[in-house]
C-alpha cells in the first residue's frame, strides 16, 4: 500500500489551499480550479524542457516577485507560512505570458486558414487566452525543413515551437527516441538525427508524436485526394470502417468523448458517395478464423511459441527494425482491413462480375501506420494492392466537413449487407487493447472445448495496464497468455522471447498505447478539454471510447467470429478451409528480415 502524499498550504491569487507536497504550482493551480495556460506542458505525463514559457506565473516572496515557470515549479518551494503567494493575474504573469506566445508567433508559419490543424491548433488557443499580437517581434525565422517522403506522417519545422512534446512521447511511449533537438541557438529545429526524412530512421509512423504535437509541425499524409481521383475515374470505390473510428469519430462534430458515432458515420459514408460501405469488423472475424487456427496448429504440432499477433503495423515496423529473429514467432495473417481488400478483389469481385482492376479501397482506421502497410509488396495478391488508401479518423471528418454533411442530422444506418456485411462482437473489440486476444480465445475456446457459450468475456486481458497476462484452462489445456500495449511496454516481454525464457503460448502486441482507440489517427485531444482534468486526459480517452466498443460486443446477437454466417459462407465458396492454399495466398503475408527504410508510395 502506496503512503499517503503529505499536504503542503499554498497561496494562490489571495486563497490558501491544501494541496499534495508531490505537485507543480500549474497542477495545484488547476486542482484549486484555476487554469493556467501551458504548450510544453502535457496532461498526465512530465514537462521536456520548460521552454515554452506560456505558463508563467507571478512569484511573490519576501525578497520580491518574480516569473517562473509554473509547469516545473514545486509546490513545495512556495511555503505561505515564509510570506510566498502565486499570483496568476497579476500584471507581471499577464504581461509575460503574452510576451512569451508573442515570440512563439515570430517564428511560426501563420497559414492558419490552410493547416489542418485550425480548428485544434494549441498555439492559437494560448495566443486567444493571452491576448498574444502578431507583429510584435518581427525578423528572420528560422530555415524550414518539410519531410513528407515517408508514407504515414509530414513533418513541417516553420510550425513547430520547439515544445518537446513529441520527443518525450517517442520515448515514453515505444522506447525509441526517434526525434530531439537539432543544431544549436536559432536554428534549433526537432528531427530525426542529422534533420534526416522519417523513412530514413527506424520510425513506426505510429503518429503518437502528431497527436501530442500542439501545432501543425506533425500531421498525417494525406491520401484524400488519391480517393477524389478514383471517384472521377470511375472505379467502383469501396469503403471499409476500422471499428475504433466508430468509438472517435463524433468527438470531430463536437460530440462528448465516448459517443457512439457507428450509424451516422455509415450514412455520412454512402452520402459521400462510396459504391459500398463495409465493416472491418468482417475482416476481423477473418482474421480471427486463421490466426486461431494458426494458434491451435502450433499448439498441437509443436510450432513456434509464443504466437504474437500481426494485427498493428506499428508493431510489425518495430519488430523488423529491432527484432527481425522474432519473425517465426508473428503470425503471418494479414491485418483485417488488408484482409477484406483481398476477399474484395478476389471472393467478391468474381460474386459481382467486376474486373479487380476497376475496384478500389479505401480503408478509414485510427492509424497513421496503415499508411506504411498498404504499400508494403507482401500485401498485394496477382499485382493488385489488397488496400489503396487509407484515410485516418481526421480525414474521414475533414471529408464529411468539405461536403457540407450536417452530422447532427444524420440518420442512424447499417452497413451493406451483402457477402461481407456481417460481423460478431468479438470483431467489434480488436479496437481495444486485449481485444484481439479475447476473440481469439473466444474461438479457441470453442475448438478445444466444443462448448459453445463458455467463457464469452475473458476479463483477465480487458483494461488498459501496459501488460496483462492471465492463464486460462481450455479442455484441460492450460494457455498462458499476455496482452501489451506500447513498445516500452513490449520490450521487457520480446526480450524473454529472444532469451528463450517466455512462459506464454500467445501474446497480443498493440503498438498505441491502449490500442487502436488511442491510434496516431484519431481525433486530437482539444485545447478546451485540456483545464479541469484531475485524471491522466489519455487514459480518459481511452475508457471512454473502449466502452463504445465493449457496449456494441454487449449488443452483438453473435459474439463469436466462427459463429458468422457470412464467414462460414465464405470458407465454403472460396477459402475451403482456415491455413488452406488458398487462403494462404489471399490473406496471409510475410516480412522484411533486413529492414532499413519504407518503400516509396
Amino acid at each position: 500500500m502506496s503512503e499517503e502524499i503529505k499536504k503542503v498550504n499554498v497561496k494562490i491569487e489571495g486563497q490558501v489551499y491544501s494541496v499534495p507536497a508531490n505537485l507543480t504550482v500549474l497542477e495545484a493551480a488547476e486542482l484549486c480550479g484555476y487554469n493556467i495556460p501551458h504548450l510544453c506542458y502535457i496532461k498526465g505525463g512530465k514537462c521536456s524542457t520548460a521552454s515554452c514559457r506560456v505558463c508563467l506565473v507571478e512569484i511573490k516572496s519576501e525578497r520580491g516577485s518574480k516569473c517562473f515557470a509554473s509547469c516545473s515549479y514545486p509546490v513545495a518551494d512556495v511555503p505561505v507560512e515564509k510570506g510566498f503567494e502565486v499570483r496568476i493575474s497579476s500584471p507581471m504573469a499577464v504581461r509575460d505570458r503574452r510576451t512569451s506566445v508573442e515570440l512563439l508567433l515570430s517564428n511560426h508559419n501563420m497559414n492558419c486558414q490552410q493547416c489542418v490543424k485550425n480548428h485544434s491548433c494549441e498555439l492559437l488557443y494560448v495566443a486567444n487566452i493571452v491576448g498574444a499580437r502578431e507583429g510584435q517581434y518581427a525578423g528572420a525565422k528560422t530555415a524550414v525543413t518539410v519531410d513528407e517522403i515517408g508514407p504515414g506522417i509530414r513533418r513541417d519545422t516553420s510550425k513547430c515551437i520547439l515544445c518537446g512534446r513529441c520527443i518525450e512521447k517517442c520515448k515514453e511511449a515505444q522506447g525509441i527516441g526517434i526525434l530531439g533537438f537539432e543544431n544549436r541557438g536559432f536554428n534549433t529545429i526537432v528531427a530525426p538525427a542529422e534533420n534526416r526524412s522519417f523513412s530514413e530512421v527506424p520510425c513506426l509512423q505510429c503518429g503518437q508524436c502528431v497527436l501530442v504535437c500542439p501545432t501543425g509541425a506533425l500531421t498525417e499524409i494525406s491520401e484524400i485526394d488519391k480517393v477524389d481521383e478514383a471517384m472521377a475515374a470511375g472505379k467502383y470505390v469501396i469503403v471499409q470502417t476500422a471499428p475504433a473510428v466508430r468509438a472517435a469519430i463524433a468527438e470531430e462534430f463536437g460530440q462528448p468523448v465516448g459517443t457512439p458515432g457507428t450509424g451516422k458515420m455509415v450514412a455520412a459514408l454512402r452520402r459521400l458517395g462510396f459504391y459500398r460501405v463495409y465493416d472491418t469488423n468482417f475482416g476481423a472475424d477473418l482474421t480471427i478464423m486463421e490466426e486461431g487456427t494458426e494458434l491451435i496448429n502450433r499448439i498441437k504440432k509443436g510450432g513456434v511459441l509464443p504466437q504474437i499477433t500481426s494485427c498493428s503495423p506499428g508493431w510489425i515496423n518495430y519488430m523488423e527494425y529491432f527484432y527481425p529473429e522474432l519473425i517465426p514467432n508473428v503470425s503471418t495473417c494479414k491485418s483485417p482491413h488488408e484482409m477484406v481488400g483481398a476477399v474484395l478483389k478476389s471472393y467478391w469481385a468474381k460474386k459481382k462480375g467486376i474486373d479487380p482492376k476497376d475496384i478500389f479501397v479505401v480503408s478509414i482506421m485510427p492509424c497513421t501506420a496503415k499508411k506504411t502497410e498498404e504499400i508494403r509488396p507482401q500485401n498485394s495478391v496477382d499485382g493488385l494492392r489488397d488496400v489503396d488508401a487509407v484515410l485516418t479518423t481526421r480525414e474521414l471528418a475533414r471529408l464529411i466537413k468539405r461536403a457540407g454533411i450536417n452530422w447532427n442530422l444524420l440518420p442512424e444506418e447499417d452497413f451493406d449487407p451483402d457477402l461481407l456485411g456481417d460481423y460478431t462482437g468479438a470483431g467489434v473489440i480488436f479496437g481495444v487493447t486485449g481485444g484481439v486476444m479475447e476473440a481469439a480465445l473466444r474461438t479457441a475456446n470453442k475448438v478445444l472445448t466444443g462448448k459453445e457459450a463458455d467463457m464469452l468475456k475473458f476479463e483477465a486481458v480487458r483494461g488498459l495496464e501496459g501488460v496483462k497476462e492471465a492463464t486460462f484452462n481450455l479442455n484441460g489445456q492450460e494457455l498462458k497468455v499476455a496482452v501489451t500495449s506500447g513498445m516500452s511496454n513490449a520490450k521487457p516481454l520480446l526480450e524473454q522471447i529472444k532469451n528463450g525464457t517466455s512462459p506464454y503460448a500467445f501474446i497480443e502486441v498493440m503498438c498505441c498505447p491502449g490500442g487502436c482507440i488511442n491510434g496516431g489517427g484519431q481525433p486530437y485531444i482539444k485545447p478546451q478539454y485540456l483545464p479541469n482534468e484531475d485524471i491522466d486526459i489519455e487514459i480518459t480517452y481511452r475508457e471512454k471510447r473502449a466502452k463504445v466498443l465493449y457496449s456494441e460486443d454487449e449488443k452483438q446477437k453473435i459474439r463469436q467470429s466462427h459463429n458468422n454466417p457470412q464467414i462460414q459462407q465464405l470458407y465454403k465458396e472460396f477459402f475451403e478451409e482456415p491455413c488452406s492454399e488458398i487462403s494462404e495466398k489471399y490473406l496471409h503475408t510475410s516480412y522484411n528480415a533486413n529492414r532499413v527504410k519504407f518503400p516509396k508510395k
